[in-house]
């Protein structure tokens, strides 16, 4: 359980990582779109990992690979941002939020049982 710490760093976060990717969001996500969906912060502040939604969904692996490749790009604006209100820009880690294509998967299955059987 995240304390209210955490989730209020978390909070900053994210709102400070959307600015940056907003001011140039073909260098960081390319001819994608890309959503931050949550941040979830270590409990000594230390780590951020950044849930992002990829669209399409077939890029998010080129993406997360160039967004690896230009995390110590994306933390050193982070700290140029935040640095004077902490005392350790925390580490980022990207990982991707596939919470809407399961509920896509999930709402078809359930679509399916709905239909007569003579429909189908």
């Amino acid at each position: 359980m995240e304390s209210k710490r955490q989730v209020k760093y978390g909070k900053q976060l994210k709102k400070d990582l959307a600015e940056i990717f907003q001011k140039d969001p073909s260098h960081y996500f390319k001819s994608s779109l890309g959503t931050i969906t949550d941040v979830n912060v270590s409990p000594d502040l230390g780590l951020a990992r950044v849930y992002l939604s990829i669209f399409p969904i077939n890029t998010a692996e080129e993406i997360f690979k160039h967004l690896e490749s230009i995390k110590s790009e994306i933390r050193l604006k982070l700290g140029k941002k935040i640095g004077k209100q902490v005392r350790i820009v925390p580490e980022i880690a990207f990982f991707l939020d596939d919470t809407e294509e399961k509920a896509t998967k999930i709402d078809t299955l359930i679509n399916k049982l709905n239909i007569p059987p003579e429909e189908q």
